[in-house]
């Protein structure tokens, strides 16, 4: 996801092009069949995923399939003018929250709060701050415009939330990312100031632990993540957790920080 420029967020290396399904397919180690999805709410066993992740290809972006998409640990990625494309790739990179790792530098810029740190305040500006984003190797970005408004709509249903980053009136970075039970499923981020994606992520994580969240979907490695405290686990185990997790109540947004378990700045 996260790191100085992207969450669960800087979680894609690339931006997915024309060859993406070709690629995912050629290298894939076995004959593996890519299923086109039909109207229907459906996906395939999430067994039947290429070596690269890639599952099935089609549908849409309704609140409906996304929700269904990520209880059985599965993510849209795809670029603009072309299939949505779902993945579920293994391993996967998740974060205990219990496993937070805060660098003693970023700790020390935490205590001196540069940043007024907000939920669910601006939830519209931060995902087209991360579709504007630029990030190393990549051209265009994968939070299309039926993405982000996929996405808003999951905001104003109370499942999407954003982690604002304000230097005064200006928003400096933030990430966005999905709620269900007790598993944040991180997206995006982006940083217009130092530290601020890191500070952001930081204080959500601590204030998902405190809320009893069990796991944070990262979906794919980054060295900032890792520096997090997130590891790889292969996919059986991540759905086992993520099952388990999803056991939890929900937490319906908007959010807001409780002050006697976060400090947000």
């Amino acid at each position: 996801m996260i790191a100085g420029a992207t969450p669960s967020v800087e979680r894609r290396h690339y931006t997915p092009g024309p060859s993406t399904l070709h690629q995912a397919l050629l290298h894939s180690p076995r004959a593996v069949p890519v299923y086109a999805l039909p109207d229907e709410l459906w996906f395939p066993d999430t067994a039947q995923a290429t070596a690269d992740g890639l599952l099935a290809v089609g549908g849409d972006l309704s609140p409906e399939r996304l929700l269904l998409a990520y209880r059985s640990g599965i993510f849209p990625w795809y670029s603009d003018d072309r299939p949505i494309l779902w993945w579920c790739p293994s391993p996967r990179l998740i974060l205990l929250p219990e496993n937070l790792h805060v660098g003693r530098s970023l700790r020390k810029t935490q205590r001196r709060a540069p940043y007024r740190l907000s939920l669910d305040e601006a939830f519209p500006d931060v995902i087209r701050a991360c579709a504007k984003a630029a990030r190393p190797g990549q051209f265009g970005t994968w939070i299309t415009e039926d993405m982000q408004q996929a996405y808003i709509e999951l905001h104003r249903r109370g499942v999407a939330h954003s982690v604002e980053a304000w230097d005064g009136d200006t928003l400096v970075g933030g990430l966005y990312g999905l709620a269900l039970g007790g598993v944040f499923f991180g997206e995006s981020m982006f940083a217009r100031s130092p530290d601020a994606s890191k500070l952001a992520f930081a204080t959500l994580v601590e204030q998902l632990r405190t809320w009893g969240f069990t796991l944070v979907d990262c979906q794919v490695v980054t060295d900032h993540l890792l520096r997090f405290g997130a590891h790889e686990v292969e996919l059986p185990e991540f759905l086992e957790r993520l099952q388990r997790a999803l056991k939890h109540p929900q937490r319906p947004g908007p959010w807001d920080w409780d002050p006697a378990d976060a400090d947000p700045g």
